[in-house]
């Protein structure tokens, strides 16, 4: 018995039977021999942190652009959050950790340069329409590895797909809208939990708010530092869990209304403040440019698959092009694209010694 089969049994015995049993994944896109030394799922989470993509997130807006200062959240150290969060639920409800952890490291892979701003742009752009979401699951199935993707197991790359909210339910009684392992719906909440903690956090530091702005009933609740909050809605999702027992994942009434309260709060107050928003409408003006002109033009570099001129009017090849470009600018990170749009767009001071 190797060391994976032995962690396969280990599992058996401590996790709950409503977990998800790395021994009985539903498999990869492809078929490979199974690693000696780890289980199905932390082999993925292993490949998401070593690829080129997760790298990047670390120069890429969560939502304050191409931040300056040195506390201030990036879409790299929101994952990183919103892993720790899950596995701690995790954890507590005898979940698999490694497969939360890997969802939750990979669910924002597809993220544009200036967050929602970048991807509002691609959306509309984009003849297909553009959801980071679908663009995650694109980057870990295709994109990644030259084109081979990473191929991961079937259950990591549904929680991938299934994280998003928006301004929906958190946890909808429909399950078709939610992730099919509790490892996954652990992320969408851990998700939440973390933006909502870390961007009201970032807004204070930035002096856009006060804390005396947070209503007093959602504070009441769940406290006026982001570590009281943050461990009043974990242990509200597990109690609410446990006590329902119904093989998914549950949060009080109380909890839900006071999310949704942060959530409102935040959107009113930071999303959609002046200050932020009129940097947004810049980043979108600069990501429909990038696009409009790389329709045009080549790639300043890129796979061997990026055109080197504008193809012939075939509705194929037009399809292929707005593919490769909208591929290459959701891959780009803050400060590449502003560096790039400084050298295509801006005028070069011209100097005679």
């Amino acid at each position: 018995m190797n060391i994976r089969q032995q962690l396969e049994e280990q599992e058996q015995l401590i996790l709950s039977p409503c977990a998800c049993f790395s021994s009985r994944s539903r498999g990869r896109l492809r078929d490979e021999p199974p690693c000696e030394l780890r289980t199905a799922f932390q082999r993925d989470r292993d490949r998401i942190i070593h690829c080129k993509t997760f790298r990047r997130l670390k120069h890429k807006t969560q939502v304050f652009l191409a931040p300056t200062g040195d506390h201030y959240r990036t879409r790299l150290t929101h994952v990183l959050e919103v892993s720790q969060i899950a596995r701690t639920v995790a954890v507590c409800l005898r979940l698999n950790e490694y497969l939360t952890e890997a969802i939750a490291l990979g669910h924002d892979l597809g993220h544009t340069p200036f967050g929602h701003a970048g991807e509002y742009s691609l959306n509309r752009l984009h003849p297909g329409g553009f959801r980071h979401y679908i663009q995650s699951l694109r980057v870990v199935d295709f994109l990644e590895s030259n084109g081979q993707g990473l191929n991961l197991s079937w259950e990591v790359r549904n929680g991938i797909v299934k994280h998003s909210k928006g301004y929906r339910d958190i946890l909808p009684d429909d399950s078709r809208e939610l992730p099919a392992t509790l490892e996954g719906q652990a992320v969408r909440v851990a998700d939440i939990i973390a933006y909502l903690n870390h961007d009201m956090d970032d807004a204070l530091r930035a002096g856009m708010i006060t804390e005396s702005d947070l209503p007093a009933q959602l504070r009441n609740v769940v406290g006026d530092r982001p570590d009281l909050r943050i461990a009043a809605m974990m242990r509200d999702l597990i109690a609410a869990t446990l006590k329902a027992d119904e093989g998914r994942l549950r949060l009080s009434p109380m909890m839900q209304e006071v999310i949704c309260g942060m959530r409102t709060f935040l959107y009113d107050n930071v999303y959609r403040n002046q200050l932020v928003h009129s940097e947004f409408e810049k980043a979108q003006r600069l990501i429909s440019e990038l696009y409009l002109y790389f329709l045009e033009h080549e790639f300043p570099a890129g796979p061997e698959t990026c055109p080197k001129r504008r193809p012939p009017a075939d509705t194929k090849e037009e399809k292929r092009l707005h593919r490769l470009v909208c591929d290459f600018i959701a891959g780009m990170t803050d400060r590449y694209a502003l560096d790039l749009y400084s050298q295509i767009f801006m005028p070069k001071p011209w100097s005679v010694l």
